[in-house]
């Protein structure tokens, strides 16, 4: 089943912030009420138990003056002290009735309407004027009786305010409970609204994050898709919209690299042709100035191919169309035959190439392995200076192999490493060589070695004080390997 909630994320927020606010709001207002009950209940607590303490002390006053009226009265047995004995009598009375309130409450009305009785008996025995000495004596000892009934009037109107201060006790300990469960009940509760709520709209927003990470990545092939509210899903499709013309733009940089670098391989090829022409003397015997110029014009035609070969496997690679041919051939033949063909720079630039390179036979795709030694010893050879040397290394690993390149140029400044191998990026340092590189050489090489599933890092070293690249390129086989090394 598919609950409804709100499309849109202000709604979501809102709706969240109501279910996480009502339980508390629930839980003040009940807390409200019963402060406000509690309080109403100890305010007529005080107020019935003030008055009851009022009213019988002054009842007990009350018998106390009747018992003196009637002493009175017996003695001078005038109309005076028979009305003064009437009035205290209705004093009793009127405190009776005053008192009636409290006492239905303690449910002891009748005691208190017998005290009111005796009263009455004993003011009309006394008022009877053919009473003999004996009746006097008879209504007088009734006084006993009366104040005896005044006491445990007293002490169970005390008992009825102590049992009801122990009720309001119960009762705001109960509230206490009630409201520690409450709180109990309500922090995990809301903290898993809050949970559930942040979980809905952090979904989303998560998703949205990994579509921007992707996009900045290149990553254009998997499609956008935005699941949560309205507004949301709205940027997820507008993400859509920008990833496909994202990668319809580099669909069309890709095909114009592929006929950009097809158009100049036809006219460098012709000019490579008549290069070797003139250095294998056919059209003529060169003197040594001409043969340094045609020297120059091979190897930088060598450069240009290179240029171009990087370019069209770049393009390949990103439209992933490169397909690996994995041979066995052995890593040192193939080294040097790099090397001899970077010959001349490195003659010109007067580097020492130093090659300790293990004679073993490796299972590879020779063609990207022969590109990626090309661009980086390219690479070591520009940022090189004068007089320094480059370092090639290969050996086996129990299974695979590696192979490193170091120089002694400024090396790769720190704010620069994390860019290196990203397409077309070059660093601010100046490079030397007379054709400009395009900045995709150490990408091609990452994508080429990656294609092995092998890795590509550069190395903080202090046996080299330039760049130091180390590869690593898994193998399923390991041949025997005999280690042979050589300068050059």
């Amino acid at each position: 089943m598919k609950f409804p909630r709100p499309r849109s994320l202000n709604g979501l927020i809102l709706v969240g912030f109501g279910l996480v606010a009502l339980p508390l709001l629930v839980a003040v207002l009940w807390a409200l009420f019963s402060l406000d009950r509690l309080a109403t209940q100890s305010e007529a607590l005080v107020s019935t138990g003030v008055a009851a303490t009022e009213n019988v002390r002054l009842l007990s006053e009350d018998v106390g003056k009747l018992q003196r009226s009637a002493g009175q009265f017996m003695v001078l047995e005038s109309e005076d002290s028979l009305r003064l004995m009437q009035q205290d009598l209705r004093s009793i009375e009127l405190r009776i009735a005053q008192m009636r309130p409290v006492t239905e409450q303690a449910g002891i009305t009748q005691q208190l309407e017998g005290i009111g009785t005796l009263a009455a008996k004993i003011v009309e025995d006394l008022s009877q004027a053919d009473r003999s000495d004996g009746d006097t004596q008879v209504a007088m000892a009734q006084f006993a009786p009366l104040r005896q009934n005044v006491s445990r009037l007293t002490r169970i109107l005390s008992t009825y305010v102590e049992l009801q201060l122990r009720e309001l006790q119960e009762s705001t300990r109960n509230a206490q409970e009630i409201s520690a469960w409450q709180v109990a009940a309500l922090v995990p509760g809301t903290l898993v609204l809050v949970l559930f709520f942040t979980l809905l709209v952090a979904r989303p927003i998560r998703q949205i994050d990994q579509a921007i990470h992707q996009l900045g990545q290149s990553g254009f092939a998997r499609p956008i898709d935005i699941k949560g509210p309205s507004d949301l899903e709205r940027l997820g499709r507008q993400l859509e919209w920008l990833r496909q013309r994202l990668l319809e733009l580099a669909q069309e940089k890709n095909r114009f690299l592929r006929h950009m670098s097809h158009e100049l391989k036809t006219p460098l090829a012709s000019l490579r042709e008549g290069t070797e022409l003139l250095l294998d003397g056919t059209v003529g015997e060169l003197d040594n100035p001409q043969r340094e110029v045609a020297d120059i014009l091979r190897m930088n035609g060598l450069k240009l191919q290179q240029l171009i070969e990087n370019l069209l496997s770049f393009s390949a690679w990103q439209t992933k169309n490169e397909v690996l041919t994995l041979t066995d051939f052995p890593i040192r033949a193939l080294v040097i035959s790099v090397a001899k063909e970077q010959r001349l720079a490195l003659k010109a630039a007067h580097i020492q190439l130093r090659l300790d390179v293990e004679d073993i036979i490796v299972n590879a795709d020779r063609d990207k392995l022969r590109t990626v030694l090309d661009n980086l010893l390219s690479n070591a050879i520009k940022f090189t200076p004068r007089g320094g040397y480059v370092t090639i290394r290969a050996a086996s690993l129990p299974n695979g192999f590696v192979i490193e390149f170091a120089d002694t140029g400024p090396g790769v400044p720190e704010e620069e490493q994390p860019k290196i191998f990203e397409a077309f990026f070059q660093g601010r340092r100046e490079q030397g060589g007379h054709v400009a590189g395009t900045g995709i050489g150490l990408s091609v090489v990452m994508e080429c070695i990656q294609a092995h599933e092998g890795s590509v890092e550069l190395v903080n070293s202090e046996e080299f004080p330039g760049a130091h690249f180390r590869l690593f390129v898994p193998q399923k086989r390991m041949p025997e390997t005999v280690k042979i090394a050589a300068n050059a």
